[in-house]
C-alpha cells in the first residue's frame, strides 16, 4: 500500500517548486497535535523572516526519527537525496576536518527539511561566503536552577547594556524554553577565538556588575541559583537554536524574537508556538528585520579583554569536544580536583 504524500508549492525566488510531502497527518508534536503538514505550512508563513536570519549560512538540521518526544539526530553535511539546487559551504570544525554543510537560500528548502523531519535549525554565526569570519556575537543566557525568566530578563537588559557601552547593539529572542539569546551584529572582520574572547569579555563585565544575578562559571556546580552567561556558544561550530526555530517541547515553541519593549514589559515564551508565530509576524512584522544595518566592532570588547589578562584574568574551558587550546585552564571540575589533591 503506497505511503499517504501530498504536495505543496511553494514560491521562491526561482518561481514555483511543488515539493513532495510524505505522511503529511503524521502527529510531530503528540501534546500540542501538531502534524507534519502544519510544520510545513508554518515554514511557508515564515520564511521571509526565516530566511533573513538564518540564510546563506552553514546550517545543522536536528531531526527526529518520529515525533518530538523520541531521539533525535544532526544532520551537518548535506544528506543524501538533497535537491541539486540546494547550496553547501565548505566549514572547518574545531578539529580542523574541513567538510560541507547546507546553506538555506529559499522557502522550498524549508520544506525540504521539514519532509526530512527536521524540528530544529542551528545556523553558523557566519556567512557560506565567509564562515571562517562571524558576522554574530552571540551569548546564550542559560537560566540555572531556583531561576526563571525573569531573573533572564534582568540579565539580558544588563547585557545590553554592557554591550552599548561597547558600541554594540544588541537583539533578544526567546530560546522557545526559559531562557534568552541575544544577537549583537558585527562587521565580518574577527575570526572565532576573538569573538569568543570579546563574548567572556563582555560576560566577565556583567558578573562584576551583578555577581549575585549572573556567573560565567562553566562547572555547573558553581553557578548557584544564577543566570550562565554561556560564552561557549560563540566558539567554532557551536550553534543554537535559528529564530523562528521550532523546539523539540511538548508545546511547539518556537525561538522568537521579541522587541526590548515586549520583553521588559514582560513575555510568555510558551505563548510564540509553531500555531501562533505566523499570525504574530503578519500583525506586528519581525523585530529583528533590518538588523544587520547595525553591525558594529568588538575592538573595545578586545580591550576589555586584554585588560582583563593583564588583571590575571585568563582564558576559560572550551567545549568538551575540542582539542585543548592554548592557555586554557584545566577541564578538571572543581570538585574532583580538590579530591585529587
Amino acid at each position: 500500500m503506497a505511503s499517504e504524500a501530498t504536495t505543496v508549492d511553494v514560491d521562491g525566488p526561482h518561481g514555483v517548486r511543488t515539493m513532495r510531502v510524505s505522511s503529511p497527518s503524521r502527529v510531530l508534536w503528540p501534546e500540542a497535535g501538531v502534524t507534519k503538514l502544519d510544520l510545513v505550512h508554518y515554514f511557508v508563513e515564515v520564511a521571509d523572516a526565516f530566511l533573513a536570519a538564518n540564510g546563506d549560512r552553514p546550517v545543522s538540521l536536528q531531526r527526529f526519527g518520529g515525533d518530538v518526544t523520541g531521539e533525535s539526530y544532526f544532520s551537518k553535511n548535506p544528506p543524501r537525496g538533497a535537491p541539486e539546487w540546494f547550496r553547501a559551504a565548505d566549514v572547518t570544525y574545531p578539529s580542523g576536518r574541513v567538510h560541507p554543510q547546507l546553506v538555506l537560500d529559499e522557502p522550498a528548502a524549508l520544506v525540504w527539511a521539514a519532509q526530512m523531519n527536521t524540528i530544529v535549525f542551528h545556523a553558523w554565526p557566519s556567512r557560506a561566503g565567509a564562515p571562517d569570519l562571524p558576522d554574530q556575537l552571540r551569548i546564550d543566557l542559560d537560566p540555572q536552577p531556583g531561576t526563571g525568566l525573569a531573573e533572564a530578563t534582568r540579565a539580558a537588559s544588563g547585557m545590553r547594556a554592557v554591550l552599548q557601552e561597547a558600541g554594540l547593539t544588541a537583539f533578544v529572542k526567546t530560546s522557545g524554553n526559559r531562557g534568552l539569546h541575544l544577537y549583537a551584529p558585527i562587521r565580518p572582520e574577527w575570526e572565532f577565538l576573538d569573538v569568543r574572547h570579546a563574548v567572556i569579555a563582555a560576560a566577565r563585565e556583567l558578573e562584576r556588575r551583578d555577581p549575585e544575578g549572573v556567573t560565567t562559571a562553566w562547572w555547573k556546580e558553581l553557578r548557584g541559583e544564577r543566570i550562565f552567561l554561556d560564552y561557549n556558544q560563540a566558539a567554532r561550530d557551536r550553534t543554537i537554536a535559528g529564530a523562528y526555530s521550532p523546539r523539540p517541547l511538548p508545546a511547539a515553541t518556537v525561538s522568537t524574537p521579541v522587541s526590548w519593549d515586549e520583553l521588559e514589559a514582560g513575555v510568555d515564551p510558551h505563548a510564540f508556538t509553531v500555531t501562533t508565530v505566523p499570525a504574530r509576524l503578519r500583525e506586528q512584522g519581525d523585530p529583528w528585520a533590518g538588523m544587520g544595518a547595525s553591525a558594529g566592532g568588538i575592538e573595545t570588547l578586545l580591550g576589555w579583554w586584554e585588560r582583563d589578562l593583564a588583571n590575571g584574568e585568563g582564558e576559560l574551558p572550551f567545549p568538551p569536544d575540542y582539542p585543548k587550546m592554548p592557555g586554557e585552564p584545566p577541564r578538571v571540575q572543581p570538585s574532583k580536583a580538590r579530591k585529587q589533591d
